[in-house]
């Protein structure tokens, strides 16, 4: 019988925290789409530039995530990871995580809710980081001590960066990070959807955000 360590039990818990809390989000965020508008005319050139500033933030998204899987797929509980992205931010899948989250809630054309949707993925991840920290510490001792003193939690501090000569690739850990940052493409079609719902008047319109 394999032993488990308290906090591998932690992170587990942790995990389906967050999971629980990103999927009500997504329920708000779909209830939304279906009774809700974009303040800005449909097709006008500001609600297209916003869902075009989306689309952009959302590729960051899908390419920064992969980038950070690089370096940690798989050894966030193994190991301490110091190098590339994780030596400027502790959390830089999260980072990208939110800034996907605020590109997935500008495809309605409405900055209000690319905003108010990267509040509360930061805010689900702020939770989870938290839970995290305390389950790492348990396992990682001193040396995840000083990391947290000196690296931050999410806003990178471009002067720390030091990279790596050499870095283990999990290319199946890799490909999963990228399929899974790809779903924040899945808000382009869904929010076209709705919006030709909402026009063709088969949906009511039940608020407007600019």
């Amino acid at each position: 019988m394999i032993a488990t360590h308290p906090s591998d039990i932690n992170l587990s818990r942790v995990q389906v925290v967050r999971k629980a809390v990103l999927l009500t989000a997504v329920a708000a965020s779909i209830v939304f789409l279906v009774f809700g508008e974009s303040f800005w005319p449909s097709g006008g050139p500001i609600h297209e530039s916003i869902e075009w500033a989306g689309i952009a933030l959302i590729l960051f998204c899908i390419v920064g995530r992969t980038w950070s899987s690089i370096y940690i797929a798989g050894r966030k509980v193994e190991t301490l990871v110091m190098t590339g992205p994780y030596s400027i931010s502790r959390n830089p899948l999260y980072v990208f995580s939110i800034i996907g989250a605020a590109g997935a809630g500008a495809q309605l054309g409405s900055v209000a809710l690319a905003l108010a949707a990267g509040l509360v993925a930061a805010l689900v991840f702020y939770l989870v980081v938290r839970k995290e920290e305390r389950a790492l510490t348990v396992k990682l001792g001193l040396p995840y001590r000083q990391y947290l003193a000196t690296v931050p939690r999410f806003l990178p501090n471009w002067s720390l960066w030091r990279d790596a000569e050499k870095v283990e690739v999990r290319p199946k850990l890799i490909v999963r990070t990228f399929v899974d940052a790809c779903v924040f493409l899945l808000s382009i079609p869904l929010a076209e959807g709705f919006e030709y719902l909402h026009e063709a008047g088969i949906l009511p319109v039940l608020a407007f955000l600019p």
